[in-house]
């Protein structure tokens, strides 16, 4: 048996930049022979194999941070373990967090959140030994919804997924209740069918509240037949007074109550009937509509097509279409069709249905040069925006969320009263910022080396304009007149076009 693994064999090691295979160094690698027993080695060879075939280069390596923390471990705490499986989870995280102490490392440490938010995280070691528990466990050969992790794809179920939100599992481990965590599943596999898998997910979060707020107020409470209007009432109480309530009480609540509904019908449980009233539920509030000022929109512009190309096309793509961020990213390669002269986009929502709406010959270039990026690096694909890891789908809301939030906080991008800009992919289309691009914006973004060709794009026909309502039509051509001032000459007959109308 191999008792070393090292990097410089691995077929990743390749593709890693000159610096990287620096830094690594050529003796990099995990060494079995830390492990006390051969059993423990063979253990832990076949984890590292499937490891290598699975993640990338630069993970194994922090990973091997991680096992040569878990060698020490064992060293000095785990002499007597013959196998891995020895010892259940609890015994271990018992054991693995005793020895941190012991040895001043800290039990969880703070990472930043896109947001600028913290959060604690478990140290690797726990989560690379949970990993290698999971590996060596044997096959769960139950039926699929008989589990405590589902794997969606196993369920055999249809099922309402969301292309750029990637739901691989749905996990009912921290519903610490058994009677409470099968009635969920049954509540789960009947809602699954008929609901987008963002609202089961909102679900789950709804039930994991409700289950740790019984396992500290009422441990006897095992299952939803014994909850009653009063226990409810205190749970409110509980959710609005206690820290670390949630942010959208109204949403987890009614997810709640559809969750308790389902399993009411398949259960029979007329307790859950009529639990909750209608002054329960907060009534929706009051939405706040923001737009951006012109000023913001620039700022924010310049910095995105600072980021890669293809990044910063569908961002300026997504403003201009004025889309949901979802809707955008589902972009299909063949999108772009022309009628009567007019170019025109086929946008197939996620959410309701598939329409057709009128571009501007620059939206329709610059959508047709994002298409030729991918088509170039990626071969034919169905999406033109596609995810980096598998072109087959199409480019993940949380990639493009964290390169932008990435970029906001790098460059320190603020609105026009000081506060840091946040995500908010809905409000960007709502303004003409295509009219808000400068010159060079535009250049780069459709691949040309000089901004000679750029002032022609300018020259948008008006028959988008056509088709909308004489007073938008008006709105809109003040809005043209306003970007038009001081520009040249050749721009007089755009002006009294829109004049005109």
């Amino acid at each position: 048996m191999v008792t070393k693994f090292y990097f410089r064999d691995m077929e990743g090691y390749k593709d890693l930049t000159e610096h990287q295979k620096k830094y690594m160094g050529k003796s990099a690698a995990f060494d079995l022979e830390l492990l006390p027993t051969a059993a423990l080695q063979e253990e832990m060879a076949g984890f590292i194999q499937k490891r290598i075939g699975t993640i990338s280069m630069i993970t194994l390596l922090n990973e091997r941070g991680d096992y040569n923390r878990l060698c020490c471990f064992l060293a000095k705490k785990g002499t007597e373990l013959e196998h891995f499986l020895d010892w259940n989870r609890e015994t271990w995280f018992r054991k693995l967090k005793a020895w941190m102490l012991e040895e001043g490392m800290p039990l969880n440490y703070e990472r930043q959140g896109n947001y600028g938010n913290t959060y604690r995280m478990r140290p690797g070691v726990m989560r690379y030994v949970e990993q290698l528990l999971d590996f060596l466990e044997p096959e769960d050969d139950r039926e699929e919804k008989e589990k405590d992790i589902w794997e969606l794809e196993k369920l055999g179920v249809p099922f309402h997924g969301n292309l750029v939100k990637n739901y691989k599992t749905i996990n009912f481990t921290k519903i610490s209740q058994a009677g409470l965590r099968e009635e969920t599943k049954k509540g789960i596999y009947l809602n699954l069918q008929n609901e987008a898998i963002a609202c089961i997910s909102r679900e789950l979060t709804a039930v994991r509240r409700l289950s740790g707020f019984l396992r500290e107020r009422h441990p006897d409470i095992q299952s939803f037949r014994q909850l009653n209007r009063e226990l409810l009432e205190e749970y409110l109480t509980y959710l609005k007074t206690e820290e670390g309530a949630p942010k959208k009480l109204r949403s987890e609540l009614t997810r709640l109550r559809a969750l308790m509904e389902s399993i009411s019908r398949i259960l029979e449980y007329g307790n859950l009937n009529g639990l909750f009233l209608s002054r329960d539920i907060p009534s929706m509030p009051r939405a706040e509509f923001k737009t951006y000022s012109d000023a913001e929109l620039k700022r924010l512009n310049a910095a995105i097509t600072r980021m890669e190309e293809q990044i910063a096309r569908v961002m300026v793509i997504h403003q201009m279409l004025g889309t949901r961020i979802s809707d955008t990213l589902t972009l299909q390669t063949d999108c772009l069709f022309q009628k009567d002269g007019e170019d025109l986009i086929r946008i197939r929502q996620m959410k309701t249905s598939t329409y057709i709406k009128p571009i501007s010959r620059e939206l329709a270039m610059l959508i047709q040069k994002a298409i030729r990026y991918t088509k170039e690096k990626y071969g034919e694909t169905e999406y033109i925006f596609v995810s980096d890891k598998n072109p087959e789908r199409p480019m993940q809301y949380s990639a493009l969320q964290g390169r932008v939030i990435r970029l906001i906080y790098r460059e320190d991008i603020r609105d026009d009263n000081g506060r840091i800009f946040g995500f908010g992919t809905h409000m960007y289309g709502v303004r003409l910022t295509e009219m808000h691009l400068d010159d060079w914006t535009i250049a780069r973004l459709l691949g040309h080396s000089s901004l000679v060709n750029v002032k022609y794009y300018r020259k948008m026909s008006n028959q988008a304009l056509a088709d909308e309502t004489r007073q938008a039509r008006h709105q809109m051509s003040l809005k043209i007149l306003e970007c038009l001032g001081g520009w040249e000459e050749e721009y007089e007959q755009i002006r009294q076009d829109a004049g005109g109308q």
